[in-house]
This record gives structure tokens, sequence and C-alpha cells, in this order.
């Protein structure tokens, strides 16, 4: 029931979701959800229910929507921000006050992260207005409430939370001064009435071009453009930065900071493009390593110390959460150390290799990206986050092709995860 092309082209329209960014089993799973919970029997029954409730048709987007956000989520952007703040203050000197627009803001932890770096680089209150704006009410909503539990604070500094947040029972609620410094409102990218709004001094859109299809990041990429001052400061995700590149950014060259500025000169008309999505970096199920040498480890076997395979498993482990951990955090040159330090002591495994990928993409050394996704392929041939990243690299490169058949294959991925979780 839930494959009708009307749903993917719903949410297409509605918010500019491309099916092919998350995967047609995601929607598929929202648009089942949805359907038990109003007792639908057929397609047609649900279709025409949410064509007759404004209701519905948000519960839908807000089932597709899953928010993955943490407080000062790539740290070196708001350190950046909070420099580059202060030299534009001092070139208004100082007549009125920042402009800052997160866009999507989610449940709120970027827009109080952006307020709280600027408190903590010096800025008074009245020299700066956050606003955050995301199609979801109900995230809106939480980020209103403004608390927060421990999955918000995932990094290793976290005294930022003593400063601006106050404990309570069911979490830390953050400070009324910070809370003033933000406004936040329902509000979607792709609606016109958006480019009437002043532009902002510096805008953070990061993680939302890579779910829309190339006529609509082309599309966004103008309102963004209208949205952010001349000479203003446009920070995006990791995964977007090739994408930015041929839409007529440039980066300001602070490693790790995603910030981008406009060239001075038109850059040629963009090949079409998809971006895959980036996924959350984690850990890998404890798995046995295999008993022979394989490729890419760098390691001679007689080279491996001789240790209790329990023992050698723990500490495997215990390495590829650091590893996750440092990524994180931002910290990519200490995650590729650690990464090295696996291959060395370690059988090689597909992750290591992805995240190896996922770093040197984010470096913008797409040629060293391309070799680890590759690699990584080879270990697990079925690596979803490697196939759907490598897909990309390959589009944006003119292999339309080769990208083609890659994003197939992880969409088989997909609808066979599925089936075996419905068993």
């Amino acid at each position: 029931m839930s494959s009708d092309q009307r749903f993917f082209d719903f949410l297409k329209t509605r918010i500019g979701l491309d099916v092919t960014s998350v995967g047609p089993a995601i929607i598929e799973r929202a648009v089942r959800q949805r359907s038990v919970a109003h007792n639908a029997q057929s397609a047609d029954e649900y279709w025409l229910h949410l064509q007759g409730s404004q209701d519905e048709q948000q519960a839908l987007i807000e089932a597709v929507i899953v928010p993955e956000t943490w407080f000062f989520r790539y740290p070196e952007s708001f350190a950046t921000l909070g420099k580059l703040a202060l030299k534009r203050l001092a070139q208004l000197n100082h007549m009125r006050a920042l402009r800052i627009l997160s866009l999507p803001c989610s449940t709120g932890e970027e827009p109080y992260s952006i307020a709280m770096a600027l408190l903590d680089a010096g800025l008074a209150p009245h020299q700066f207005k956050v606003d955050g704006m995301d199609v979801s009410p109900l995230s809106v909503e939480r980020a209103k409430r403004g608390v927060y539990g421990k999955n918000s604070f995932r990094g290793e500094q976290t005294d930022f939370r003593e400063r601006h947040f106050v404990a309570q029972d069911d979490g830390y609620s953050i400070s009324a001064k910070v809370r003033e410094q933000v406004r936040l409102q329902t509000g979607n990218v792709l609606d016109p009435a958006l480019a009437n709004e002043p532009p902002y001094d510096f805008v953070f859109c990061r993680n939302l071009l890579i779910y829309f299809d190339q006529a609509t990041q082309q599309q966004v990429f103008e309102m963004l453009k209208r949205l952010t001052q001349v000479d203003g400061v446009l920070f995006i995700g990791p995964a977007e930065g090739s994408l930015l590149g041929r839409l007529g950014m440039r980066s300001i060259g602070i490693p790790q900071s995603f910030a981008f500025s406009r060239h001075s000169e038109p850059l040629p008309e963009p090949r079409p493009i998809t971006v895959a999505k980036p996924a959350p970096i984690r850990p890998p199920a404890p798995t046995t390593p295999p008993p022979r040498q394989r490729p890419f480890s760098g390691v001679k076997p007689s080279t491996i110390p001789a240790a209790p395979i329990k023992s050698a498993n723990a500490d495997a482990n215990a390495l590829l959460a650091t590893i996750a951990a440092l990524a994180n955090q931002g910290k990519s040159a200490e995650a590729r150390a650690a990464c090295d330090q696996y291959l060395r002591n370690h059988e090689p495994v597909a992750q290591v290799f992805y995240w190896l990928g996922l770093l040197s993409d984010m470096a913008g050394d797409t040629p060293q990206a391309q070799g680890f996704y590759r690699k990584a392929l080879y270990l697990e041939p079925q690596h979803p986050e490697a196939l759907m990243h490598l897909a990309a690299l390959l589009q944006s490169q003119g292999d339309t092709a080769g990208a083609r058949r890659l994003q197939e294959r992880a969409a088989r991925n997909e609808r066979t995860a599925d089936s075996e979780r419905k068993r």
C-alpha cells in the first residue's frame, strides 16, 4: 500500500523531500504507521484522509522527519562564528545588532548553541539576535520548551552546560539569558514569503540540501543567497561542501568550520548532483574478526600480537567507539589517528574505512575519500553509508550511471532490511 507514488509526490511538493535521499523504505514505513493509526484499509482510503486533514499531513511529515542534533555539533563552526561575529560588529561600527538564522532549527540545539557561542565570545545580548525556523511545529514546540536530556550533550566539552543551563528533574533547562536571544517559529524554506525577510549576517543551513533533488537544491540555494548578506557567511553540513562549490560559493578556508562565502565571479552552470544523506557516525555491533588476513590492513599477520580473542575484541570495540566519539566532536585529526591505530592493531573492518572516507570527504580530498569508500565496500559490499557517499562522489564527477548503480544497491538493501524487520 505505502509504495504508492502519490505519497512520495506529496512529500516532494510539501517539503521538497527527494525519496532517493532517504530511501523509499523510510517513507513507506511512515505511511504504514499513519495508516494503521487511522485504521485505513487501503492506500486510497488513507490518501483521502490525508488530503482532507491538515493535521494528518503534518503528522505524516513529522513521521518522516527524524531530528538528529545535539549542542555544539561541529564545534569548530561555533568557534569560527564567534571570531567572525566580533569582526563583523567592528566593520559595522556597532551600529546595529547582528542577525543570525538557523534553518532548519530542529529541536533548538543549534540556535541555542549559536547564542551560547556568541555570549561566550564576549558579545552583549543587544549585539545579536538568532532566528530559528523549522518545518516541524512539534520540533519548534520542543525547542521553545528548552529542556534537554543527556542525548543533547554528546561532546567531551560540556562546561557550557554549567554556564547556560539549570538542572531540573527531567533534564536541563536553557537559561533565560540564552532563551531571550532566540526567536523560534515554524517555517518552510520553500515558502516564497521567506524571501521577504531582511538578509542575515550568518546563516546556518546544515544537512538540509542533501534531502533534495538537483532542481530543488538550486531553488533552496537561491533562497539561501537572498537570506544571506552579500558579504555574509553560510554554514553548511560536511557532506554539502562540494555541492556549494558548484553552486557559486567558496570555503572561507577554516578547517572543520564548513563555512562558505560567495565567489566574486559566477561559476559555470553546475552539473546535476545528488548528495547522499550523511549517516550518524556510530560504532558497529561487536563482531568476531575473520581468521585470515584481509586486504588494506597494512599489518603482516606475524606482527599482530597474540592475545585472547575476547580481550582483542573488547579492545577493538572500545577503539571503534573512540573513533565515533572523536568524529562526532569534529576532531578529525584525532579520529584519523585512531583509525590508523585500529588498522595497525586489528583486522580491518568496513566501518573504519567508511570513517576515513568521510573524514577525507569533509577535508575536500575527493580522490582519497573515493578510495576509502571503495575499500569499505570491498570488505562489506552492502555497507549502506559507503554506497550512498560513493554514489554522491561519482555523481559529482559526472558518472551518473555509476552513481545510479550504487544508489539502486543501497535502495535494495533498505528494502531487504525493512522486510526482515517486519518478520
